[in-house]
């Protein structure tokens, strides 16, 4: 018999962070860097990242330091609270 995990458990490629970057634009972007966005407000960001992480709200993590949105991946192991 083979164990599987849930998936809100099973991969950390679901991690998506939100904050703001340096011009107060709302930034969502998943942990590696695969998809993102900019965002006029929080609500905004944290809507899509729940649409592209398949409805995890506590696979969202939000910075308490600015994050701008890079596309190249470089992204992860930033200091971090949680949103949900």
């Amino acid at each position: 018999m083979k164990l599987v995990e849930p998936p809100s458990c099973s991969s950390a490629s679901t991690i998506v962070f939100i904050g703001r970057n340096h011009r107060g634009q709302w930034v969502a972007q998943q942990q590696n860097g695969l998809y993102g966005g900019l965002f006029v407000n929080r609500a905004q960001a944290v809507k899509y990242a729940l649409f592209e992480n398949g409805q995890h709200p506590e696979m969202i993590i939000e910075l308490s330091r600015e994050i701008e949105l890079d596309m190249r991946g470089e992204t992860a192991n930033l200091p971090a609270s949680r949103v949900a």
